[in-house]
């Protein structure tokens, strides 16, 4: 198995020269690489989550630094810490729970410290306020179990006693790293997976002879239009071209292929065709914490237009884009310039690098942003992959907060709405990111 120094070092090099395209791309080799680190780390014999989270923490930091940009790199990195607390937890309280703290002999007692592992003083306090608190916001996504409310058997001790107490011992001092990578590896096919979950609720979104606006060329928006048209939906396509880089015309040759009908437009068109459009259907770079979309440039113009004539703004993203973080953070980077090489030929305006006011400053400047920020006010609609639901419906506009008042989190997933109070929301989201959907800006 390579050195795990290698792959973090190889990894970080690509990142840094944008040799990997794509934020599902990025997330999965982002799991991928956490896992290998996980896999290597030596395990010591006491506060061994202590060691994973220090490990994690410190490839994360340096995965983040090679392209802030790539804020799924982030995301990942958030959710294999919060995999490795949220299994340290149920361990510890499966240990607690397993002992026996009803009176008995000293020897007895001597056995049973023996007997389990040597928990660190973080995972007991938490393990002991488990009790107390309600489920987290993960466990109503994933349907997992609150740990503090599982059944749990009664120890068999006179049987247990005759088995080997150092090999119950190793196996328990491997079970928290056993327990953590198969939770990354169900990390890793959730992400693989994701364009065909979203996909499968394109026939409840999409209807006969719609006509559906896109801009970009996003895979998801892709799997999703061709899944509607399998299911026998006859709708028409207009794809924004996606200047300058005109990714558009890659999506529509894409679409044409798979049968569907497809009309490319100009971007200066979208406002003018934006009448005949129901519905615009839009991929995501990322999903900020306020419900704002950090989305391929050109679609805050979209979105824009779109609010004018009432048409509804889909945004189609997977849990791997949700990000807790906020637009306004000023150590969040949100965007970056792409080559002027998209936008002018060099060898054309070369002339014009040589008039300049001053030594060393030119009167052209060219710029090329890569991303657009499109505002909570003007999405109406997230779709996003889980098995445990059909659609995601996430507000679209600021709720106006005031203490002790709720947040309120509308999760049209099982049909019930969840209440966190204010004065915890920032445990919430330490606990949850980036799983959360939508919380709202405090300071308003």
């Amino acid at each position: 198995m390579p050195d795990v120094h290698v792959l973090v070092n190889d990894f970080v090099v690509k990142l840094r020269k944008r040799k990997i395209e794509g934020s599902k791309a990025t997330a999965k080799q982002t799991a991928e690489l956490l896992r290998s680190v996980i896999s290597q780390q030596r395990m010591p014999h006491v506060n061994q989550a202590g060691a994973l989270i220090d490990a994690i923490k410190m490839v994360g930091e340096q995965l983040i630094a090679a392209n802030p940009v790539e804020l799924a790199v982030g995301n990942i990195v958030r959710r294999v810490l919060h995999i490795i607390r949220e299994e340290d937890l149920s361990l510890a309280t499966a240990a607690i729970g397993g002992l026996n703290l009803s009176a008995e002999s000293d020897e007895d007692d001597d056995f049973n410290r023996d007997d389990h592992p040597v928990l660190s003083a973080a995972a007991v306090a938490a393990a002991a306020r488990s009790t107390l608190r309600p489920p987290s916001l993960q466990a109503l996504l994933e349907d997992v179990p609150n740990p503090a409310t599982v059944p749990r058997s009664s120890s068999s001790g006179g049987d247990s006693e005759g088995k080997s107490k150092s090999a119950d011992k190793t196996s328990k001092r491997w079970k928290l790293k056993h327990n953590v990578i198969e939770a990354v590896n169900e990390l890793i096919q959730d992400i693989s997976t994701c364009h065909e979950q979203i996909a499968e609720q394109a026939v409840e979104h999409i209807h006969q002879n719609e006509v559906i606006l896109t801009l970009g060329n996003s895979r998801t928006v892709m799997e999703f239009l061709c899944a509607a048209k399998e299911k026998k939906r006859s709708f028409r396509v207009f794809v924004a071209e996606g200047a300058p880089r005109y990714q558009g015309h890659v999506l529509a040759k894409e679409l044409v292929a798979r049968g569907l009908q497809t009309t490319v437009i100009t971007d200066s068109a979208i406002f003018a065709m934006i009448s005949r459009v129901n519905m615009v259907i839009v991929g995501a770079h990322a999903v900020m914490a306020n419900g704002g979309v950090i989305a391929p440039i050109g679609l805050n113009m979209v979105a824009l237009a779109a609010k004018r004539h009432a048409v509804p703004f889909v945004v189609l993203a997977g849990i791997h884009k949700l990000c807790p973080l906020y637009p306004h953070n000023p150590e969040v980077l949100l965007n970056e310039l792409k080559s002027p090489s998209d936008l002018l030929d060099f060898g054309e305006f070369s002339d014009c690098m040589d008039f300049g006011s001053g030594a060393g400053s030119h009167l052209l400047h060219v710029v090329n942003p890569a991303f657009d920020y499109v505002p909570p006010k003007l999405v109406n609609l997230f779709i996003t992959d889980t098995s445990r639901s059909d659609v995601y419906l996430v507000r679209s506009n600021y709720m106006r907060i005031r203490r002790p008042a709720c947040i309120y989190l509308w999760l049209h997933l099982m049909k019930f709405v969840t209440v966190f109070n204010v004065s915890h929301i920032e445990e919430l989201i330490l606990d949850v990111a980036p799983f959360f959907l939508f919380v709202p800006d405090l300071h308003n």
